[in-house]
């Protein structure tokens, strides 16, 4: 009776994803695998073209205030326009990227590309600035109380997809030794390339639909009622702004160079580093897959506040490990605790508002975080430089705590897994 009970959850809970969702959730599949690959190598490369810790820094900040400025235009204008084209175009862009970057290492040549297609940031899978896009269109197609186990499973799809990337980063050694030139490490740009060309192909077989979405207050109300609905609304996304440039300091100043810190800490390359970033990033998938299943039993904001608690207490021990060994490990189990919930901190984002401003929402989610998030790797570059190697970890621990506590001071009331609950 168990077994047959669960078996009609998981034909329900399968049944509520359609074809053009499963499309994006597979092309997010395909487009995970290079960024695993640079996520672990290009800073590397970078590093071994004899690039500074500023002007590593600076290029990522570069690419991500130009993703920034990408990100804010893009969701208000899917609302307009659709989504789908939005998408396609978006491939074609790491397609560009990707082939300047197998032909070229020429500083202007390669900043360009790499600004261009995000290379190196580690996107879990999602299109960059055009994140939003995908966001409010998975949204249109999932009833608002799965959004959160449906988001959380498209983003543990990437988390795997970049496990397999992160191996795949070994390939130039695997092909030249130890002693790497940096042309060996060109060879990850096919990845990237091959991965663009099948989400193009995945994409054309997807349709814009009518949003899935229950009746809201706008829809039953009167003009008066529907202005004061709009004005609540815009009160949420500026808390969510507000909530989010704090999170986007504490992980910029820690994420983004991660395989840099490595390397200048504890001296390792990308042979022991892929493999640590691979495990890190299998085990972030298993944590979204169950990030998912626990918001329907204990809502979407209680589970992204506790479990990414639980992943900061993590982050200092990670910082002053006294071998590279148990720095990888305490940054698998906070990558599994805290980046698991990115599904389920999307799905509120985007249920926020109705449908017709979904893509703001989204654009206002991702923006306000990666603004804040573009100047943490300059700093944490810079200091580095400097020999500073734990204080980011530290400054970013302060800033991480402030946004949970606001998280969910400002969500709690708001969750949209309230109705299955």
């Amino acid at each position: 009776m168990k077994s047959d009970s669960f078996r009609l959850k998981f034909k329900k809970s399968l049944d509520a994803v359609p074809a053009t969702a499963r499309l994006l959730i597979l092309a997010r599949l395909a487009r995970s695998f290079g960024q695993g690959a640079l996520v672990v190598d290009f800073a590397l490369y970078l590093h071994a073209l004899h690039w500074s810790g500023v002007s590593i820094g600076a290029l990522f900040m570069g690419g991500m205030l130009f993703g920034a400025a990408l990100t804010s235009l893009l969701g208000p204008l899917s609302d307009r326009l659709g989504r789908r084209q939005f998408l396609i175009g978006y491939e074609f862009s790491q397609i560009a990227a990707a082939s300047i970057a197998l032909m070229t290492a020429q500083p202007a040549w390669l900043a360009m590309a790499a600004i261009m297609g995000g290379f190196g940031r580690g996107a879990n899978g999602s299109p960059g600035p055009f994140a939003p896009v995908e966001q409010s269109w998975l949204a249109n197609n999932i009833e608002p109380h799965f959004r959160g186990l449906v988001f959380s499973f498209n983003s543990a799809m990437g988390f795997f997809g970049m496990c397999i990337g992160a191996l795949l980063a070994g390939v130039p050694g695997w092909v030249s030794g130890s002693n790497l030139a940096p042309d060996d490490f060109r060879l990850l740009f096919w990845i990237v390339l091959l991965g663009s060309v099948s989400s193009v192909i995945l994409l054309r077989f997807t349709r814009e639909s009518k949003p899935i979405d229950h009746p809201g207050p706008q829809e039953k109300a009167d003009a008066a009622s529907e202005s004061l609905s709009e004005k609540e609304e815009n009160s949420l996304l500026i808390r969510l702004a507000a909530v989010n440039v704090l999170s986007g300091l504490g992980v910029g100043l820690v994420g983004p160079l991660l395989t840099y810190w490595f390397k200048l800490r504890f001296g390792v390359g990308p042979g022991a580093i892929g493999p640590v970033m691979a495990l890190a990033f299998f085990a972030t998938g298993v944590g979204a897959l169950l990030s998912g299943w626990m918001t329907r039993r204990f809502g979407v904001v209680n589970v992204v506040v506790y479990l990414r608690l639980f992943g900061l207490i993590l982050l200092l021990p990670m910082a002053f490990s006294p071998s590279f060994l148990w720095a990888g490990l305490f940054y698998v189990a906070r990558s599994a605790l805290s980046r698991g919930t990115v599904g389920a901190r999307q799905a509120l984002g985007v249920s926020l508002v109705n449908e017709k401003r979904r893509g703001l929402a989204a654009s206002i989610n991702s923006v306000s975080m990666m603004l804040p998030f573009a100047l943490g790797p300059f700093l944490a570059g810079a200091l580095f430089q400097l020999g500073a190697l734990i204080l980011p970890f530290v400054i970013g621990t302060a800033f991480q705590a402030a946004n949970l506590y606001l998280y969910r001071r400002f969500f709690l009331t708001h969750d949209p897994s309230r109705e299955a609950r």
